[in-house]
């Protein structure tokens, strides 16, 4: 169980008042909530991630204005979702976005909050599997409490009525809740990004979302794979993106 962020429950969101034999919610019982309904979403950090840091390689060899900002974000996470705040980052292929992202989450789940991550094209592919099984509401409605969704690859699927219209949904619910969002897009020009994912989607994206660009070459056709943790920074392909 959870450790409650106020030190006022045990971790389960509710308090126990022994002498009138009440209980009544702990400020804590909305996150408590989000985590329980999370459990069933994307796993969160995958292998490749779980040991990065803003310390470490790759994320010293990122702009640097970039990762102070990330990490400015990261210092304040509580507030941040608490306001509904989040970070959109764009730029070229194998830049750092996903990286940058994901210490953003791995921030989020350290703090006690709950976490959802996914692409686009494998969101999707869970929502479409809901229509089979009915479960698709239910889905929506996880996708909307849990405290911080991320979602890498805006703009990678294929445009399509249905498509544009679940993105929107997944989106608007996330604004209306004042619910903290992540994503990660390799479309720079706003333009372009309307006419993938429409207008509507792409304004409530810019309210929520303070946007990160990252430029640079593809860090995954650089050459180099050292073996040592203390071995000269060498970028590692297939890690950023």
């Amino acid at each position: 169980m959870a450790r409650c962020p106020f030190d006022a429950c045990d971790g389960s969101g509710l308090i126990v008042d022994e002498a009138t034999r009440t209980v009544y919610d702990c400020r804590c019982r909305p996150q408590v909530i989000a985590r329980v309904k999370a459990r069933s979403l994307s796993a969160v950090i995958p292998a490749r991630y779980r040991d990065i840091g803003f310390d470490r390689y790759p994320v010293t060899e990122i702009d640097s204005a970039i990762v102070t900002a990330t990490r400015r974000f990261c210092d304040r996470i509580e507030d941040n979702l608490t306001q509904g705040r989040g970070l959109w980052f764009m730029g070229p292929v194998g830049t750092g976005k996903t990286t940058l992202a994901m210490l953003v989450t791995q921030a989020a789940l350290t703090a006690g909050r709950s976490a959802a991550r996914y692409s686009l094209p494998g969101l999707l592919s869970q929502i479409r599997k809901t229509f089979d099984t009915g479960d698709h509401n239910d889905l929506l409605e996880r996708l909307t409490a849990v405290d911080l969704l991320h979602i890498d690859d805006i703009g990678a699927e294929q445009t399509t009525p249905w498509v544009l219209e679940e993105l929107y949904s997944i989106v608007n619910a996330r604004y209306e809740e004042r619910k903290s969002i992540v994503i990660t897009t390799n479309i720079l020009d706003r333009e372009t990004l309307c006419e993938q994912i429409t207008e509507r989607t792409v304004s409530r994206l810019t309210e929520m979302c303070d946007e990160l660009p990252l430029m640079g070459e593809d860090h995954r056709l650089d050459v180099g794979l050292p073996d040592r943790q203390d071995a000269e920074p060498v970028a590692r392909p297939g890690f950023l993106r």
